[in-house]
């Protein structure tokens, strides 16, 4: 049940004439194998209909101030850049590639023990979580602080955090090495954008006899003795299931949809708040060109774009002052990544550009409605998307003069379409707390309510995947990871 008007969340796209952008799949590691985990999981549940176009070798760019350095596909291959860039830190570069894999190593057993029934979590839980937590409660800071004290390094390392949207200095190391590794062997783009992964997903669901509906809002989990039996539509209609499975996160499923009295007894949204609390929320300018990738010089690689390596600093005055300079400007180029684009829109292009800051300057605006808002609403968005766009000039120059559309979507956007309180593009936060949470789990106190999605394991597709097979998981009481793997 999708409450937006076309399935997918974060990776449906929307159009205006002559173009087309994806609001939320920029780059997925891990696909352009046929053997690699994310591909395979991609084929199963696609049923082998999406496919993949490789963004070539150097994937990131990190820009801190003047300086630019390449994110490389291959480990060896970023190991002998990061070593030309940074000759005298060699052997810190070589340390911090050993401990990054080998913190990602560890976390099979840490993310499967969310999907063990109760009594073998109570026995092994532990176990399964130890080797993992050491790190998973560290700050990245903190660990890239003990193998290196040179900041301009540790700025170009942590270059990427953007994607789960936490400076070094708060958030968990497990989620960095997380993220770096998953874009290590390089990364793809979906062909014909990333609109064709709902579409490629929905036949499967409904060949195997499920039903996706849209525009269909859910307005309460319906709860009788204890128990989770069903859904309440906006029209009072109640649809009864033996399980309920939320995939709207931790804190609408429980301060929007399951009844206050029950969700003050099970106690997830105060943990949720208190103990992890939401991720941060974005700006996103949607921009229009004239001309092919070709003739505008579009490239691939995505751009991280940062005032210098101060990021912590950066980011702090931002929070502050949203007037204050943008602490980093993320360019994506889908018109350049998808080879599909100049079928569907000949002569045309886009690019996003991206940044990350608070919710608080757009809240007074939170009651009025979209297109709504007034003039000051207006002005504030016309000066954000006019400092964007002097970054996508500077950094593509033969964009100038070619731009036809440029429309900015801010945190009250992603709170009406996607209904994410507080604008929060990566639902809860990736900080330390979030993995010493045991609470946060497919199976909830509630008989019959399970959660799914992002927020039971990490952010970012591939982690909205895996929570969905953890889920799956939990509710057949068995590896369904490794059955896919297995058959696939």
């Amino acid at each position: 049940l999708e409450r937006h008007y076309t399935a997918g969340g974060f990776t449906h796209t929307f159009r205006r004439p002559g173009y087309e952008w994806d609001v939320g799949i920029h780059y997925i590691g891990g696909v352009n194998h046929p053997k690699a985990l994310g591909r395979r999981l991609f084929d199963f549940i696609t049923d082998g209909e999406l496919h993949w176009a490789d963004m070539g070798e150097v994937y990131d760019r990190i820009i801190l101030g003047d300086n630019a350095y390449d994110y490389v596909k291959g480990l060896e291959g970023f190991r002998a850049k990061m070593h030309e860039y940074f000759p005298s830190d060699k052997d810190a570069i070589d340390a911090y590639l050993e401990k990054v894999l080998s913190t990602a190593k560890k976390t099979s057993m840490f993310f499967a023990e969310k999907a063990v029934p109760p009594f073998v979590s109570t026995l092994f839980g532990g176990a399964m979580r130890r080797p993992v937590l050491k790190d998973a409660t560290r700050t990245t800071r903190e660990v890239l602080e003990e193998i290196t004290q040179n900041q301009e390094l540790i700025g170009v390392l942590t270059g990427q955090f953007g994607d789960y949207g936490l400076v070094p200095a708060e958030s968990s190391f497990l989620m960095h090495s997380m993220v770096f590794t998953h874009y290590l062997r390089g990364a793809g783009y979906p062909v014909g954008g990333s609109s064709r992964i709902a579409a490629t997903i929905l036949p499967v669901i409904e060949a195997s006899g499920g039903e996706v509906l849209t525009n269909a809002e859910v307005s309460e989990i319906v709860v009788e003795k204890g128990q989770a039996v069903g859904v309440r539509m906006p029209d009072g209609r109640v649809l009864r299931a033996p399980i309920v499975v939320s995939n709207a996160g931790v804190l609408n499923t429980f301060e929007r949809l399951v009844p206050d009295d029950v969700a003050r007894e099970v106690g997830y949204a105060n943990k949720a708040r208190q103990m992890v609390g939401n991720s941060i929320a974005h700006l996103s300018l949607y921009v229009g060109l004239k001309g092919t990738t070709e003739e505008l010089e579009l490239e691939k690689t995505n751009l991280w774009i940062y005032r210098d390596h101060r990021h912590e600093e950066n980011f702090a005055a931002f929070q502050r002052d949203i007037n204050a300079p943008l602490p980093v400007v993320y360019l994506s180029f889908p018109s350049a990544k998808d080879p599909d684009f100049d079928h569907r829109f000949p002569g045309h292009s886009t690019i996003e550009a991206i940044t990350l800051g608070p919710y608080a300057p757009f809240a007074r605006w939170q009651e009025t409605k979209w297109k709504k808002r007034g003039a000051e609403y207006d002005e504030q968005k016309a000066s954000l998307s006019e400092r964007l766009i002097e970054k996508i000039y500077r950094y593509a120059p033969a964009t100038r003069g070619n731009v036809e559309i440029a429309e900015l979507s801010t945190p009250l956007t992603t709170e009406n379409f996607a209904a994410h309180q507080d604008g929060a593009i990566y639902g809860l936060s990736h900080g330390p707390s979030r993995f010493e949470a045991r609470w946060l789990r497919p199976r909830t106190p509630l008989k019959g309510l399970y959660l799914t999605g992002s927020d039971v394991v990490t952010a970012g597709l591939v982690g909205a995947l895996m929570g969905g097979m953890s889920c799956s998981s939990a509710i057949l009481k068995g590896n369904v990871l490794g059955q896919v793997l297995k058959a696939n």
